[in-house]
């Protein structure tokens, strides 16, 4: 079990999702949870539901999601709790949901976008033909929270209560891109991909862009005056299935070595739990958190220019007018 000295926030890295939110009411909150029923997203989903947040997990199984909910009303049976299908795989499956939910006419107040994949070992395309890792961990998420960018700015309107987007990070953003970044012209260039995980990588890169998602973002709310607010983290080393698609020795050695020198579940899920309800980061955003404690991510990861230059070139391929 993971252990650490605590930061300015009073938390750790030891510190757990519910430790980070005691004492917390989030029965006035709706929060959507992408990739909820397995690991981080489904103890993020637990400990949200457990202070009350009306949790709508976005997931691509929803057997799986079904069974999910049922395990948390066991425990808690006055838990608000909706399963919805997505696939970020598929901008078709997004734009689904974004009309299913705002159908609804739900509130929504907290966005998290945790799901996410490693670098398969060959190269593959999303059904939309973009290359996998980048259209699920880039992509995807870049279209949702656009789609639910108005639902967000009418509740946080109507409320008065601060919205928040948290997208999930990694710290291999700083070592997954080579001084260039994205090459936005060999995304889907199958010769330039790499399925390494710990190196120059299709995985970094995409964290790359969840980092400079958030900032650009945070430069519009703040040009718009809009009380949202968007925070990315890196949420520890951690025992989960995200390094199945590896296959092979990763996966063994990640599942059933590393375990024991990880964080656990708990651990891992508690900055973005933090993020989510904790009320001394209100007002905070475009910031980079690990540990519940911000830090600096690498100097690449906060260029406007590449930002503005990510932002457009995703509004190209999703074919979004924002």
């Amino acid at each position: 079990m993971w252990c650490g000295f605590k930061g300015e926030s009073g938390f750790s890295a030891g510190d757990t999702g519910e430790k980070v939110t005691q004492g917390i009411d989030g029965s006035a909150l709706t929060c959507i949870i992408i990739g909820s029923t397995n690991g981080i997203g489904k103890e993020t989903a637990r400990v949200l539901a457990l202070r009350g947040v009306h949790v709508v997990m976005g997931v691509r199984n929803v057997t799986a999601g079904g069974k999910i909910k049922e395990e948390f009303l066991q425990k808690m049976p006055t838990a608000r709790i909706d399963v919805m299908e997505i696939d970020l795989n598929s901008l078709d499956s997004v734009r689904k949901f974004a009309s299913a939910y705002i159908s609804r006419a739900l509130p929504l107040n907290i966005l998290i976008n945790n799901a996410g994949i490693a670098a398969p070992p060959k190269f593959s395309l999303s059904k939309d033909n973009f290359e996998q890792v980048f259209a699920v961990n880039h992509l995807g998420q870049f279209l949702l929270t656009n789609l639910l960018l108005d639902t967000m700015k009418k509740t946080a309107r109507e409320s008065q209560i601060e919205g928040r987007i948290i997208n999930l990070s990694s710290d291999l953003h700083r070592r997954g891109v080579g001084k260039e970044g994205i090459v936005f012209e060999k995304i889907n260039d199958e010769k330039s991909y790499s399925a390494s995980t710990f190196s120059h990588s299709a995985y970094g890169m995409t964290k790359l862009c969840n980092v400079l998602h958030t900032n650009e973002l945070t430069r519009r709310f703040k040009e718009e005056g809009v009380n949202i607010t968007a925070n990315s983290l890196h949420p520890g080393l951690i025992a989960t299935n995200i390094f199945a698609s590896n296959g092979g020795a990763i996966n063994w050695l990640v599942t059933k070595v590393m375990v024991h020198v990880l964080k656990n579940i708990q651990q891992g899920a508690s900055t973005s739990c933090y993020l989510a309800l904790n009320p001394k980061v209100t007002g905070v955003s475009g910031e980079y958190f690990r540990d519940n404690n911000r830090v600096k991510p690498r100097k690449l990861a906060r260029d406007p220019e590449v930002a503005k230059k990510l932002w457009d070139y995703s509004v190209s391929l999703t074919e979004s007018k924002y």
